[in-house]
């Protein structure tokens, strides 16, 4: 039986919240305390603008955590980059061109002056720049921090590739018990396929996705025909080689090590 771990935030973070988010993100920030989890040294997190809440940011830096979220720019902060916005002489290259600045800033409603980086894109063939703000708590160069924020889309990318490979979002029961428990079950089918992915594949299939896997792998077409003495399955063209499966075969076999022999007393 696993351990389960509870723990509380320092009574200095316990501000008052009163959005629906505080329900989904105060227990994971519990989950990952300092007083839970003494082995986590650096504790970070990124969001993108619909988390750009003024009380999240306080709660954030409160329990000691790292973050970058992405706020929508206004007039104040377009004023500050407007040196960075204006193309520059000559013929515009047909690569990307990349401006980054950080400076201050204070809206109305936040508690204390933060940080603010901002990335200006040129792109070849688009008239006007693209702007992008970023709001964090991080001592990184500018070009580190949108890459730490840039991080977000890995992570949605392994999303869609639930919703796509699994269908974890087919919940189509009555009552919302019970696709919370389908939606819980395809947690851990999503993890062992991640495992079969990341660990027990060969390099014949490494770069495969989840949907690939999925359809060669798992539900390869066959057709059973039965004579007298013996059976023979017939696969689809698609199944993989003997040699693919025997190799996925091996380096499951290579996670553990053989079972102990059997002790006859």
């Amino acid at each position: 039986m696993s351990r389960r771990y509870e723990a509380t935030l320092p009574v200095s973070t316990k501000i008052v919240l009163t959005k629906p988010w505080e329900d989904v993100l105060r227990p994971v920030l519990a989950r990952y305390a300092t007083e839970a989890r003494p082995l986590i040294k650096r504790r970070r997190f990124r969001a993108d603008a619909a988390f750009a809440i003024p009380a999240l940011f306080d709660l954030l830096e409160a329990a000691g955590w790292d973050y970058a979220i992405r706020i929508k720019g206004n007039r104040k902060l377009y004023e500050r980059i407007d040196f960075l916005t204006k193309r520059g002489p000559g013929r515009p290259p047909h690569h990307v061109v990349r401006h980054y600045a950080s400076f201050h800033y204070r809206a109305k409603s936040w508690s204390r002056p933060r940080r603010i980086v901002a990335k200006v894109e040129f792109h070849s063939g688009e008239l006007f720049p693209r702007v992008g703000f970023i709001v964090t708590n991080r001592s990184l160069p500018n070009e580190r921090v949108l890459a730490f924020y840039n991080g977000r889309g890995t992570a949605e990318q392994h999303i869609k590739e639930g919703k796509h490979a699994l269908k974890w979002t087919r919940l189509s029961c009555m009552k919302f018990a019970a696709n919370a428990v389908r939606l819980q079950l395809h947690a851990p089918a999503y993890n062992l396929a991640n495992f079969l992915q990341t660990l027990a594949t060969p390099k014949d299939i490494e770069t495969w996705s989840l949907t690939s896997l999925r359809v060669r792998l798992i539900k390869t077409g066959a057709r059973l025909v039965r004579h007298g003495r013996y059976a023979i399955f017939q696969m689809a063209e698609a199944a993989l080689p003997k040699g693919v499966v025997a190799g996925i075969l091996g380096l499951i076999n290579t996670l553990r090590g053989p079972p102990a022999a059997a002790v006859s007393v």
